[in-house]
């Protein structure tokens, strides 16, 4: 194995990845200079597969890797237990079929230091957009009165969080410089705005949604009707209508926004407008048969 190429591949840092796909890709090419004998089919022998074209067809999207195949990809890797760990939490996470496996999967990659330490922005910047207090409490320090004392925070938000929760999103909003201290040390809210990588861009904002619908219902019973206004159409449209209709909602949404921005008078609560547009039932083309 000494001529294989795998010392030179080392330089390839698992831990800086979310997509194995694309780790396995620079892995080999990084392998591949250090020797320029090692091929897929020397791999596949190292890794104990059949199959010498299975890491082209993984690297492309074509295969998956199951749990076993990603254990002996590890081996002929040579990655030590807890890198193997973290390629098999990418596996995972690239692969799940459900948000609820995919959220999982994202804990332990989150939660690995080494990660951390490599992707700190990207790892805050999807924790930002997933729970739905984080940007609450960036608009609540538009106040006169904004405290950011974790028990302030925790008896200000509706429905409250926890002080721990809340000196956690204070952490991070701050890290990622959506909030910055004024000329009396308050935190305020900057221009500075979240970019999340495209591995967990969905994610991220499938748990934002999801957390701010959950509000939405909650509401229904836990606010009085003069705080709030629920609004709902059932129509029958053609399916050629749906992008005019998204375009309208995103064109509600910039007037919402202007209207908010050029609000007189003091910011005193904080509201979420939720905007949503999805089917009631199958296309005909389903239908048939």
């Amino acid at each position: 194995m000494a001529g294989s190429g795998r010392k030179n591949a080392r330089a390839v840092d698992v831990f800086a990845y979310l997509d194995y796909r694309r780790f396995l890709d620079d892995w080999f090419r990084a392998a591949k200079a250090g020797n320029p004998r090692f091929s897929h089919r020397m791999f596949a022998r190292m890794a104990g597969q059949k199959s010498p074209s299975l890491l082209i067809q993984v690297i492309a999207g074509k295969r998956n890797l199951t749990a076993a195949t990603a254990e002996s990809f590890s081996r002929a890797m040579g990655l030590p237990s807890d890198e193997a760990a973290f390629f098999a939490d990418l596996v995972r996470f690239n692969q799940a079929d459900t948000q609820a496996e995919q959220n999982q999967a994202w804990a332990r990659i989150s939660a690995s230091r080494r990660f951390r330490e490599a992707r700190l922005v990207e790892g805050q910047a999807v924790e930002y957009i997933s729970h739905w207090y984080y940007p609450a409490i960036r608009e609540l320090a538009h106040r006169d009165d904004f405290d950011p004392d974790p028990s302030w925070l925790s008896r200000a938000l509706r429905p409250r969080v926890t002080p721990a929760q809340a000196r956690q999103a204070m952490d991070v909003l701050l890290s990622l410089g959506l909030l910055t201290p004024d000329e009396h040390g308050i935190p305020r809210p900057s221009e500075a705005s979240v970019v999340t990588p495209h591995e967990v861009a969905g994610l991220a904002a499938r748990n934002y949604h999801r957390g701010m619908l959950e509000l939405a219902a909650a509401s229904i019973e836990g606010t009085a009707a003069p705080e709030r206004h629920l609004v709902a159409v059932t129509v029958n449209i053609p399916q050629s209508l749906v992008p005019r209709l998204k375009e309208e909602l995103n064109a509600f949404q910039e007037r919402l926004l202007d209207l908010c921005d050029g609000a007189e008078g003091d910011p005193e609560r904080v509201y979420q407008a939720e905007l949503a547009l999805f089917p009631l039932s199958e296309p005909p083309q389903e239908l048939d048969g």
